[in-house]
This record gives structure tokens, sequence and C-alpha cells, in this order.
């Protein structure tokens, strides 16, 4: 999904006020029973979606998965593939022969979800924001959908637990570092994350404060930007599950050097390049928490003590 260097990307809601989007097919109501409603074939797009539906326990009722759904890791050589969350083709998710589709709000591009949301197949978006409260309402909404309430009133718990026990190491943070982080470097172009984003979102858990305020989304910064901002740190995607620190010469910090500017920001003279596990850090799914506080750790080694939540 993050394959370097082409570029990627409240509370517990109750159920009966799921925004749910979709002109074919209804969120469930309390009232409704949803235990009719067929799950026996699942195409399940968007990664967070999906390591939802396998922590319910609905893993093997998944038939097919976008190319973000890398987690658990097995899952892209054991099931079948109907392409990228935002250039789905309605005829490649039909062919799978599911019996629901559910799909992030990210999902497209919006002829497809149109058309798919027109079919016979019922097809659902999962809404949520890039919070501590999106990722329970995510939840909340997939357990309802597939009639998982009460695995997913657990899930949601064990989510909120992890976020909160994240909080309370953040608070021992005295000084944010400035952090920049990037969605891809490739030929000398870098695209940084602003403002609305999910990576801001994350940054912002981890306890550090991101350098990029001047515009939203995801778009591209010189290098001459960057070294005004004189970021502390520099996040950048790490392809595989997991993260590590960047060796002073490998491939992205090589490349993330030899962008004019760059090149003199702290972050790159410091041997501050941290490289990250995409799916963990950007689709805000139940390893969220995980990626808060791992990303915490790489950025405050001597103050977050190093600690795996699942």
């Amino acid at each position: 999904m993050f394959a370097r260097p082409r570029p990627i990307a409240h509370a517990f809601a109750r159920a009966a006020l799921l925004l749910l989007v979709s002109t074919a097919v209804s969120a469930p109501s309390h009232a409704e029973d949803t235990s009719a409603r067929d799950v026996s074939r699942i195409v399940s797009v968007g990664g967070d979606v999906t390591e939802i539906l396998y922590e319910l326990g609905l893993g093997d009722n998944v038939a097919a998965i976008d190319t973000t759904s890398v987690f658990p890791a097995q899952i892209p050589a054991e099931k079948k593939s109907v392409g990228y969350m935002r250039a789905l083709a309605s005829e490649g998710v039909l062919a799978v022969g599911p019996t629901l589709v559910l799909a992030t709000d990210k999902a497209g591009p919006p002829e497809v979800v149109d058309a798919l949301k027109a079919s016979s197949t019922p097809f659902i978006t999962i809404e949520g924001a890039d919070t501590p409260e999106g990722v329970a309402d995510k939840v909340a909404q997939v357990a309802s959908i597939v009639g998982r309430e009460e695995a997913g009133q657990t899930l949601a718990a064990r989510i909120r637990a992890e976020f909160e026990s994240a909080a309370d190491a953040r608070k021992t943070i005295t000084k944010p570092v400035k952090a920049l982080f990037f969605l891809s470097v490739q030929s000398g172009r870098a695209l940084a994350g602003g403002k609305d984003t999910a990576a801001d979102a994350m940054l912002a858990l981890a306890g550090a404060e991101n350098v990029v305020s001047s515009f939203d989304g995801y778009k591209p910064l010189s290098g001459e930007a960057a070294l005004a901002l004189a970021p502390e740190a520099i996040i950048v995607m790490k392809a595989a599950p997991g993260h590590r620190t960047t060796e002073a010469d490998s491939p992205i910090a090589t490349e993330i050097a030899a962008i004019a500017g760059l090149a003199s920001t702290p972050a790159v003279k410091n041997g501050r390049i941290i490289e990250f596990d995409g799916s963990l850090m950007l689709q805000f799914g139940p390893r969220a928490p995980q990626a808060a506080r791992e990303l915490m750790h790489l950025l405050y080694p001597d103050i977050v003590p190093a600690r795996r939540i699942n």
C-alpha cells in the first residue's frame, strides 16, 4: 500500500445515531434485526474497516479487501483484492460476489460508489473522525451492521482505555517536538501533511507540534520552506508493518538530505528522520492508540518508554 517512492494516501456513539452514508442501505437501528443481514461474503474497503472486522471475529467472512488493508499481515496474500480504495471499479467489486460491501468514506471514485450503492448488493459507508472518539464510533457502526454489538462494545472500551493510557504518557511531555510529516518523497519533491489530515491528528496524539500550519491536506513543500519551519524531527512513510528509525545512509534519509534546504534542518542535522508504518499511523483503526504510543516513544525516547499495546 505504501510502497516508496509512490505517494500513498465522540465518545462511543449510540447505534441509533450512526452516521452512515448510503443511498441503497440505511444504518440499522436498535429495532432492526441485524441478524438477518447476510455477512457471509464481505468486501471490506479501507484498512480501518478491515481491522475492525477482524477484531470482531469476522475475518473468515471477508471475501475481498482493498490494497490499504494490510493488517493482519497475512491478509493481502489470503484475500482477493478489489484495488485501491480511491480507484475502485464496480465490476471488480461485484465480481467477487459480495453479500455486503463495507467501505471507508474515502472510497471512490464517486461515480463508482454511486453505481455500487445502486446495485442489489448492500453498500454501507463507515464514517469517523481522526480522533479517539471517531475510532470508537467506527467500531460501533461496524459492530451494529454485522450484528456484533457486544463484541463492538468490548472493543471500543479497550480502544478508549488504550487512548487514555497514551494520553497519560503525553502529559509527561513538557516541550513538544516540532515535527514534519512527509507522505512521500520522490524525485526531489516532498508531499507534506498539513492541517486537517490524519498525520496532523496523529502527531498531536503523539505529543508533537506539526510545523505545517499554513495549508490543509497533503501538499508539496519545498526544501526552502521546510528549512524555514525548522522541524526537529521528520516522519516519513514506511512500506512494511512496524517501524524503525532510519539509518543515516538509508535511501529515504539520503533522498531527503538531497533536497536543497532540507539538509540544513535540525531534523536532518541531528539524524532525526523517523520511518513509520503508514497503515498504523494514518488509518485510525483499532491500532491507532498503539500508533500514538509508539510514535511518542520514538519522538521522546527518554520520557516515554517503549511499549506495544498489542
